[in-house]
């Protein structure tokens, strides 16, 4: 009888001694058995990586190619609440049944001899690469899951690749060296071939790779570029290059709810795949494109995943102030191997009353740790709870009408509270 959807991901999970084991070789001989890299997955591939604004430039990627009547797909990771999240075509979420299927056909390839053993996000991305293999795709859009040049992504030869980003983040895999951060997320770039660079600060390792290998550079603030002042809810206009070389402009665009630079980035690649942008098309994708998890509103709440400082310092500049006498609180939770003090400092001159949440799990954070450190930093924590829940239940009784919650930190934070209704003022 053939696993559920369920089943097979508690078996991924029992596949690999160690849950991250950066590295191509047995990803790639899988890929091969499955026969995978005989031909492209699409007739463009468009592939994300950086440290923070991979899912929402892929986001915008994709809603901007479907409102374009572009047959596209899109793999990103990880998934909030569905494992089905992590792979759309046609903008919409995957069933089970082809999950199943791409799980079973990957495991016939694994256990051919020899025997290769694969993580759960190898497994779980040889299954989405042959989903959007079987579905006749003009584009397929993927987002990188750690790092870049040994990422199980990787496999799959870019016709445009884009590096959104370079922080610091996944210090025990990638280090704290920011240029050599920026060449393992540099690894996606092929010769000849597009490399978009969608930040203006970004180490010089990063181009340095694409120049290397001959392959065109495409920086923001350069070769394209936007006109926003960074003020919500202001249109905007972007200015960037064809496939041909050609200038192109789009003006009136509207805010995403989501990084300007990740938008003009996204459309700098669509532009390279040869898509010709139409200006009201493209201005009512803008309008309703949705990422869960970024940037979030929910009533007072606004909810994002951003675990890190970069991500932390673009949520202090858009975080919406509380009405005149209203409290801004955060609801925070947290991993341990991720920056609490760099996300503290730099959200702390918004927040005035901070909830901390326990994560459990091998990886889970303790709320009394980062109750410590956010007095360390002068931060006044109102109380700890044992759960992301548990942290909306304090605030029920508390939240005033002009009241804001920032609730962040993790995945894992943002996934539990979606799970439940959030307590409003009344």
């Amino acid at each position: 009888m053939s696993k559920s959807l369920a089943e097979w991901l508690q078996h991924l999970e029992t596949l690999h001694p160690v849950g991250i084991d950066m590295g191509l070789e047995r990803v790639s001989t899988v890929a091969e058995r499955m026969g995978l890299l005989e031909s492209p997955i699409a007739k463009h591939v468009v592939i994300v990586a950086g440290t923070n604004g991979k899912g929402s430039t892929v986001a915008m990627a994709e809603a901007i190619a479907l409102a374009h009547e572009v047959r596209v797909g899109a793999y990103s990771s990880p998934h909030l609440l569905r494992y089905n999240e992590r792979v759309r075509i046609g903008g919409r979420e995957i069933d089970d049944e082809p999950l199943v299927d791409g799980f079973e056909r990957v495991e016939r390839a694994r256990l051919q001899a020899p025997e290769v053993s694969l993580t759960y996000f190898e497994a779980g991305t040889l299954c989405a690469l042959w989903c959007l293999a079987q579905a006749d795709l003009d584009l397929a859009v993927l987002e990188v899951g750690l790092g870049g040049r040994l990422d199980a992504v990787n496999i799959i030869d870019a016709d445009v690749a884009v590096v959104t980003t370079i922080a610091q983040d996944h210090a025990s895999f990638l280090g704290t060296d920011i240029a050599k951060i920026g060449l393992e997320k540099a690894g996606i770039f092929r010769p000849l071939r597009p490399a978009i660079l969608g930040s203006q600060t970004m180490p010089s390792s990063v181009a340095e790779t694409a120049i290397g290998m001959a392959a065109p550079v495409y920086r923001l603030g350069l070769a394209f570029s936007h006109s926003s002042d960074g003020v919500p809810g202001q249109p905007w206009c972007w200015h960037g290059l064809t496939v041909e070389g050609d200038t192109v402009s789009l003006d009136a665009l509207p805010d995403p709810g989501l990084p300007v630079d990740n938008a003009a980035t996204a459309l700098q690649a669509l532009a390279l795949t040869g898509l010709a942008l139409k200006p009201g098309i493209t201005q009512s994708a803008l309008k309703q494109v949705t990422l869960p998890g970024r940037m979030q509103w929910i009533g007072q709440w606004c909810l994002d995943v951003g675990h890190n400082p970069h991500a932390a310092a673009y949520l202090a500049q858009r975080l919406l102030a509380p009405p005149e006498g209203g409290r801004q609180w955060a609801l925070m939770g947290m991993l341990d191997d991720k920056d609490a003090d760099g996300v503290i400092a730099a959200l702390a001159p918004r927040v005035t009353d901070w909830v901390c949440v326990t994560l459990e799990g091998e990886r889970g954070r303790k709320a009394s740790e980062l109750a410590k450190r956010i007095e360390s930093h002068g931060g006044r924590v109102y109380g700890c709870a044992d759960s992301p829940q548990a942290g909306a239940d304090i605030l029920a009784s508390q939240l005033a009408p002009q009241d804001r919650v920032l609730a962040f930190g993790s995945f894992v934070t943002v996934a539990a509270l979606l799970t439940r209704p959030l307590p409003q003022a009344q």
